[in-house]
């Protein structure tokens, strides 16, 4: 039995991502519409009403869009911690009684085949969580919406199968950025706003120094960055530490718009 997983979109405009161990598959969250939530689960072969669950990491927008749709019409549980069940609560709306799951953040909990645990993460959020997912005798984690990487998140990533880690911005390009307003860029580029490509690059080596020798890049800014200038800071960051790409450690991009390539993790 293996690990299945694949981001199937990762970006401001929405974050999901596919994980599944032998009969359960899981969303870890859901920020598009239903029918694009639906369309790229088709992509990759699955059916919504095969999932088992729908985690949600924090309740923004683009991380919750589709989970109350999904939950009404393929009878989905949606779990999450209270206090974003409190904060989400009019985005997701009405789900059934028996479809609303709480768990604890730095706590973990079962779903079929799958164990989760949810550590916490420095966002502007009620209560943000990632998530660490083991199946199949594997591990796979998403950290992304973090102002930094914080020693506890490094410890709950620490020798994970594969982490889908933001890459969110350039700070050039995110200062340079005339749509964006002083505040919203003093609160990207704060302690509790998005991962820069150098943050990422950073939080790469010491993952690696863990364990961990597969990493996806998530949650790319559109206006901010571009997956090369993405992908460069990350490569630069490794080979200046003497590792092979492909060899000794290997890196992917998680996209905006479609799902990125499945792992099976065996």
């Amino acid at each position: 039995m293996s690990l299945t997983f694949c981001s199937l979109y990762s970006g401001s405009s929405g974050n999901a991502t596919y994980i599944a161990s032998g009969k359960t598959g899981i969303l870890v969250d859901a920020g598009l519409s239903g029918r694009q939530m639906t369309e790229a689960l088709a992509r990759i072969g699955v059916l919504p009403e095969t999932l088992s669950g729908i985690v949600i990491t924090h309740e923004h927008s683009d991380h919750v869009k589709g989970a109350g749709i999904l939950s009404r019409k393929y009878h989905v549980p949606v779990y999450a911690n209270e206090r974003t069940w409190e904060a989400m609560a009019s985005q997701v709306g009405a789900v059934a009684p028996g479809e609303k799951r709480v768990f604890e953040t730095d706590g973990d909990f079962y779903i079929g085949d799958l164990s989760l645990h949810a550590f916490p993460i420095p966002h502007d959020a009620a209560d943000p969580v990632g998530f660490r997912v083991w199946g199949g005798g594997r591990s796979a984690a998403t950290a992304t919406d973090m102002g930094y990487v914080r020693k506890d998140v490094l410890r709950a990533l620490a020798g994970a199968d594969l982490v889908l880690l933001e890459s969110n911005h350039d700070p050039q390009l995110l200062m340079n950025n005339p749509h964006y307003s002083a505040a919203l860029k003093r609160r990207i580029l704060g302690q509790h706003g998005h991962l820069s490509n150098e943050a990422c690059a950073n939080g790469i080596l010491a993952l690696y120094e863990s364990g961990v020798r597969r990493l996806v890049l998530g949650h790319l800014s559109a206006e901010n960055n571009t997956p090369n200038l993405a992908m460069e800071t990350a490569l630069q960051a490794v080979t200046g530490q003497g590792l092979t790409p492909n060899e000794d450690i290997w890196l992917d991009l998680g996209w905006r718009d479609h799902p990125g390539q499945v792992y099976e993790l065996s």
